[in-house]
């Protein structure tokens, strides 16, 4: 039952969602904690006062002999100190400790530290005036080559009075991090379903990919949500019945095209040999038409199995030309020319040779078939395709989607056949992952096979 819910989907997704949120959520009370932790009021006030000087260094001016003569300040800082003159306070001093500037007449009457300025340099110290706490900031700086130190001291009172504001606005700070872990779950949440609906998107890939050529292949179950295994168990189950359904079914095919082989040779022997039969050419007729299913069963048993299938680097050109002189005899009984069309110069193919003859033979035969006497079929041969057109009547439009299926074969068709050879075609096409296409021209119909 454990296993069960922790391979769930609605589990991944919860776990997920939660973690994300946890971790947003620790990280912002984390950074808050270290803040409090680690720059309490003292620190805090530290920082405040030590900007306060740098401020100040920022500002000074000096007269035509060097000498410290105003400052200039940001209106905040220039605020808080005419507000607070008593509290924020600052006074510029040379390197024998002399005064040249004060923040207020407060700053000229506060008892700074009498310790020299060079030793308080970088430092900040704690000191005492009307029984009030203060903390004091030395600020080493230069300007043409003498040395001035800029003192700065802020009242421990106003530094706790700015520690209660900002801890006033720690709801604030609620409210943005909680916005923070909404943003973080909405910006994780797409990511997660991704990651976690990945195995199904590559058992849909997988399942797309099989054909009766690769009928072997199954989905793979690792990783998959306990909620979708079952699917792909029913699924790999139907591909192995439909696998072995197939294999028997080739079997058949085989096993009845051997068998048959045999009789109808004899049959037509024997009535050969018999004079007193009547009408033999009809019977005749009949076992040919036999014989030649029996041999397209064949065909088609052996161009569905791809391990019957040899590839090497073959002259679509010279295949062609075979295809023309095996059918010539039937060309020229029927009446139609045959007539060849090629590029110069084509580079070799990767195919089966056999396969690909039997797939033009196919072709030009049933362009024969179909073509009137005293007209021409057309085998053309370029780069990218094998195109064999004839002066037909073409085919319904609304047919053309059924020329590939087996024994499929177009209402009243004047030709004899066994709606097996654009079968083989397409067989051939698909283990070579090649297409084959047919359609309506002007004056016949044209059949593409394209590489």
């Amino acid at each position: 039952m454990f296993h069960y819910i922790t391979q769930s989907l609605w589990w991944r997704l919860w776990l997920t969602s939660i973690v994300v949120m946890t971790c947003s959520l620790t990280v912002i009370a984390g950074l808050v904690l270290f803040a409090f932790s680690h720059y309490p009021l003292q620190m805090w006030q530290l920082d405040d006062n030590k900007e306060t000087a740098e401020t100040v260094a920022a500002g000074l001016s000096y007269d035509d002999e060097g000498r410290p003569a105003a400052v200039t300040v940001d209106p905040q800082t220039a605020w808080l100190l005419d507000v607070a003159s008593t509290e924020i306070m600052y006074r510029v001093l040379d390197e024998q400790g002399r005064q040249w500037l004060t923040s207020s007449q407060a700053a000229a009457e506060f008892s700074w530290d009498r310790q020299r300025p060079e030793q308080l340099a970088g430092r900040h110290r704690q000191i005492q005036f009307k029984n009030l706490s203060y903390d004091l900031y030395t600020l080493k700086t230069y300007h043409k080559n003498r040395t001035f130190y800029i003192q700065s001291v802020t009242s421990n009172a106003v530094g706790k009075l700015v520690l209660d504001l900002r801890v006033s606005l720690l709801p604030n700070i609620v409210v943005i991090a909680i916005f923070v872990a909404i943003i973080g779950f909405g910006l994780a949440f797409p990511f997660t379903i991704r990651r976690v609906l990945r195995p199904l998107k590559v058992a849909s890939s997988a399942a797309m990919s099989i054909t009766p050529a690769n009928l072997t292949t199954r989905l793979n179950q690792n990783d998959i949500p306990s909620e979708i295994k079952p699917l792909i168990f029913a699924f790999n189950e139907v591909l192995k019945r439909l696998e072995k359904g197939f294999i028997a079914q080739q079997e058949f095919l085989g096993s009845a095209a051997h068998e048959l082989q045999t009789p109808l040779t004899l049959l037509r022997g024997q009535i050969e040999l018999q004079g007193e039969i009547q009408h033999k050419h009809l019977l005749f007729r009949e076992i040919d038409l036999m014989a030649r299913q029996v041999r397209q069963l064949l065909h088609l048993a052996e161009v569905s199995e791809s391990q019957n299938y040899t590839y090497c680097e073959v002259d679509r050109a010279t295949i062609a030309a075979d295809v023309i002189d095996y059918l010539g005899s039937k060309a020229v009984g029927q009446q139609v020319e045959l007539t060849l069309v090629s590029a110069p110069d084509l580079p070799k193919l990767k195919a089966d040779k056999s396969a690909l003859f039997i797939l033009l033979k196919n072709l030009v035969e049933n362009a024969i078939n179909v073509s009137a006497p005293g007209r021409r079929v057309v085998l053309t041969v370029d780069l990218n395709a094998i195109r064999v057109r004839d002066n037909g009547c073409g085919i319904d439009p609304d047919d053309i989607p059924f020329l590939f299926d087996r024994y499929w074969r177009a209402k009243g068709a004047a030709h004899g056949g066994t709606g097996l050879g654009l079968a083989i075609c397409r067989e051939i096409a698909v283990a070579h992952q090649w297409r084959v296409t047919a359609h309506n021209i002007a004056g016949g119909m044209e059949f593409a096979v394209h590489f």
